[in-house]
């Protein structure tokens, strides 16, 4: 038995709309699971705040909120998880916890270029950020804007006492993700 010229056609709009509307919702579904993560994220660093302990976003989670990165001339406010691994830089950015607990050494803070930290590509020297945590709010200033290749040079969280690294792959419109340069923006805290 074989199709009518008109039924074969009727079947293939019918699949090339079917197909359209999952392209559709799948493209739809990232920017909903993104939105729904920082609802989330928020409510786990209020009650941070609130008590001092770690909170998971959701039940799941290997990450929780240890700050909060905000720079007015880029209408950034953004949670910071604990952890700079792939699973924690999905919804925010990242601190690596190994420099946290360096004594004096710089905060080590990456996030993807496309996402989060896009808006790294702007920034200049003295362009300032706030950084808080359960410690307060702390202010710094940037000093120096620099790629790196991540396969020759190691970041030496030590070398900036007291200050902030804000670190992502580069360049910024790559097709690819994952090549050893890194954009890199050191700042110094700002003393009051």
């Amino acid at each position: 038995m074989s199709l009518s010229r008109t039924a074969a056609k009727r079947l293939m709009i019918l699949a090339l709309l079917l197909g359209g509307a999952a392209m559709i919702v799948q493209a739809l579904w990232i920017p909903f699971k993104a939105e729904i993560a920082q609802v989330l994220l928020q409510r786990a660093w209020l009650q941070t705040q609130a008590d001092g302990e770690a909170h998971p976003p959701w039940p799941w989670a290997d990450h929780y909120p240890v700050a909060r990165l905000s720079a007015g001339r880029f209408d950034i406010d953004q949670i910071v998880l604990a952890g700079d691994e792939g699973s924690s830089l999905a919804f925010a950015p990242g601190e690596n916890m190994q420099a946290k607990n360096l004594s004096g050494a710089a905060r080590v803070i990456s996030g993807h270029r496309d996402t989060h930290f896009r808006f790294l590509q702007a920034v200049l020297p003295g362009d300032r950020f706030q950084l808080s945590d359960s410690d307060g709010r702390v202010e710094y200033r940037v000093d120096r804007v620099e790629v790196v290749d991540s396969t020759r040079v190691r970041l030496d969280p030590t070398a900036l006492p007291q200050g902030l690294l804000l670190v992502t792959c580069y360049p910024f419109d790559a097709l690819t993700a994952g090549g050893p340069l890194r954009y890199v923006v050191s700042a110094s805290r700002v003393t009051q």
